[in-house]
């Protein structure tokens, strides 16, 4: 079996080769590297997904620890979802105000690729990396499924009938949900016809259908699941780590329970693509002082996220093999040709 390890690692090659924004860290617009930014009294935060998931998570604790540390003076906060990302991507394209930041994360890069997006990642200033967090794969309490084989088991003999639900199609939870099939053995083509998977905007969609009993499974992070793994309104599978994590001490990995298949999601922040070389250093300063910060340690500890900070041009290169990785995984399984 093919273990496929999309972890956001912090200590990936230092390779000098930067893309995406160029390689000395500028924009596109020709201006130089020299100088510095006055600093903003606000920064908008685009959270590219409904009220309720990872992203709006992320985004509403960068906003908060950027006020609540004055950072900056203001941070809103503007949730635009739809189509894995690709939407609020979009509208960052179109954005004039160069203090604006978007949270990204593994699950953009795989929608790009599934809905065809015009407007790519490549078009945007990446800013910082800042966390990564293992997945999970939940069944309602009263399910009839036990285990993680007694799942995949049902899915190669019933197919379409066990329903999955996760975030968008194409992204994170999708992306895992392919794996563990292509784990046990099976084609992209039955893949294709057995995996009935249903997409939705924001995590909380997917809560309501996995505790109503709508969806067989589901799939998310770890820290959008576990209050009601702990409430008892779901139970966990497995999770997608190396190791088992530590507010779900008692859930086998993946690979534990004999799927060689490692997926770390990871999430970051994005700016306009054409702010200039000292805006995009005025805002890598303030994402760098929002992460250096006890809030956002506390934050982290809290939501059981993994610190997996990259600045600038370590996060552009970071960028560059991750979507690469991840397209080439989608092939793999059948989810783009």
């Amino acid at each position: 079996m093919r273990k496929t390890a999309l972890a956001a690692i912090a200590g990936l090659s230092t390779i000098a080769l930067v893309a995406c924004s160029g390689s000395d860290g500028g924009s596109g617009d020709g201006s130089s590297s020299g100088g510095s930014a006055e600093a903003p009294d606000a920064v908008s935060i685009i959270v590219p997904a409904d009220p309720g998931g990872g992203w709006d998570q992320t985004g509403r604790a960068l906003a908060q620890t950027f006020t609540g540390d004055d950072i900056v003076g203001s941070a809103p906060v503007e949730n635009i979802g739809g189509a894995g990302g690709a939407n609020g991507l979009a509208a960052l394209a179109n954005e004039k105000d160069p203090w604006t930041l978007m949270i990204t994360g593994l699950v953009m890069v795989g929608a790009v690729e599934t809905n065809a997006s015009q407007v790519r990642i490549e078009d945007t200033t990446p800013i910082a990396r800042l966390t990564e967090e293992p997945l999970v794969i939940v069944v309602p309490a009263d399910s009839e499924y036990q285990t993680l084989e007694q799942l995949v088991t049902a899915i190669e003999d019933e197919g379409q009938a066990v329903s999955i639900t996760g975030g968008s199609a194409g992204g994170a939870d999708h992306i895992l949900a392919g794996l563990v099939l292509e784990a046990a053995g099976l084609s992209s083509e039955e893949i294709a016809a057995n995996l009935n998977y249903v997409p939705n905007s924001g995590g909380g969609e997917a809560v309501s259908l996995i505790i109503g009993g709508q969806a067989s499974v589901g799939i998310s992070g770890v820290g959008e699941f576990v209050q009601h793994i702990e409430s008892g309104d779901m139970r966990a599978l497995a999770v997608s780590s190396e190791e088992p994590v530590e507010a779900l001490p008692d859930v086998p990995t993946i690979t534990d329970e004999g799927y060689d298949v490692v997926l770390t999601n990871w999430r970051g922040v994005l700016a306009p693509g054409d702010v200039t070389d000292q805006e995009r250093t005025e805002l890598e300063r303030l994402v760098a002082e929002a992460h250096e910060s006890e809030s956002w340690t506390t934050e982290l500890e809290t939501r059981g996220w993994t610190d997996a900070y990259l600045p600038g041009a370590e996060f552009d290169e970071f960028l560059t093999g991750n979507i690469s990785e991840v397209t080439t995984t989608l092939k793999n399984i059948g989810l783009v040709e």
